[in-house]
């Protein structure tokens, strides 16, 4: 499976997620796809998802952007799918490059009302990213070249929640670079079950940029904790003690893990006497105190 394939089952788990959500909040809701390649094979699958919800739709309107570089040609290609849609979905194809978002979410009066923001390649300037935020309330996913520091872009633009992770092929294809945007802490959860829950025999590992080491990890739905315990050892470097409730919020907003995972991570620091906790003794709760030993290593013993 490649990565094009794992992001195209991302996206279809975080529809599931959001159109319902959207439906329930909001008479009106847009959905933009924009795609820098020639190949939007993830539209059809969207598409395919929001038809499955033709009876949440009755009495709303969903406007779908599909922009992409060969969009003459998209009617054509969405068309079998597209006629199984019921009259509230309207879908707008769109010819050009992910920097014409921004005027198309304009035209369709995206602003206001839920918008789920899908961009494939797009280079992540504010216009565009200030555009992807104009919804109330506005997620954005976000495929671009590794490199760069793409939470930063995206809480300047306006969203409160972000996270990001590298996806790394088994084969010599390049690595892609996600980044997820979101004022709900539920959807970031939602977002980080979805990619732990995806195919572990992919061929694709994930690689946390904030990861000291830099080293990627299996996909698993119990995944690796070496990354986190590094981090959140750099953490505590930085900030000094923190309690196991600051710490689990620490990997939910800055790490490719969850809260959950926070807790096992934790486990195997103390075993490994890496740091310590106050109370010494009892369940490890929101409210102990973790304070990181300066002679201790992220790595567990034998």
């Amino acid at each position: 499976m490649s990565t094009d394939a794992v992001l195209r089952e991302l996206l279809v788990r975080q529809l599931d997620h959001w159109l319902p959500g959207a439906l329930h909040r909001s008479r009106r809701a847009t959905l933009a796809l924009a795609y820098a390649g020639s190949d939007p094979a993830g539209a059809a699958a969207a598409l395919r998802v929001v038809a499955e919800f033709a009876d949440r739709l009755r009495g709303r309107r969903l406007t779908v952007l599909v922009l992409a570089p060969d969009g003459t040609e998209l009617p054509t290609r969405l068309g079998a799918v597209e006629a199984t849609l019921p009259a509230d979905v309207a879908v707008h194809v769109v010819p050009g490059h992910p920097d014409r978002l921004p005027v198309a979410l304009k035209a369709a009066g995206a602003a206001g009302a839920p918008l789920l923001t899908v961009v494939d390649g797009g280079d992540p300037d504010p216009a565009l990213l200030a555009a992807a935020a104009s919804g109330r309330p506005a997620e954005l996913l976000l495929v671009t070249e590794p490199g760069r520091a793409l939470r930063p872009l995206l809480t300047t633009a306006g969203f409160p929640l972000a996270t990001e992770v590298e996806l790394v092929p088994a084969t010599d294809t390049p690595a892609r670079l996600l980044g997820y945007a979101t004022g709900s802490d539920r959807a970031l959860e939602a977002l980080k079950d979805a990619l732990w829950d995806l195919d572990e025999y992919a061929g694709v590992r994930y690689r946390d940029p904030a990861d000291p080491a830099g080293r990627p990890v299996d996909i698993s739905l119990d995944p690796e904790p070496g990354p986190l315990r590094r981090e959140l050892l750099a953490e505590l470097a930085r900030s000094g003690p923190r309690t196991v409730t600051e710490l689990r919020r620490f990997a939910v907003t800055s790490t490719i893990y969850r809260a959950a995972d926070a807790n096992r991570a934790l486990v195997t620091l103390l075993a490994a006497g890496a740091v310590t906790r106050e109370p010494e003794h009892g369940r490890l709760g929101g409210d102990v105190m973790i304070t990181a030993d300066p002679g201790g290593t992220a790595e567990p013993t034998a």
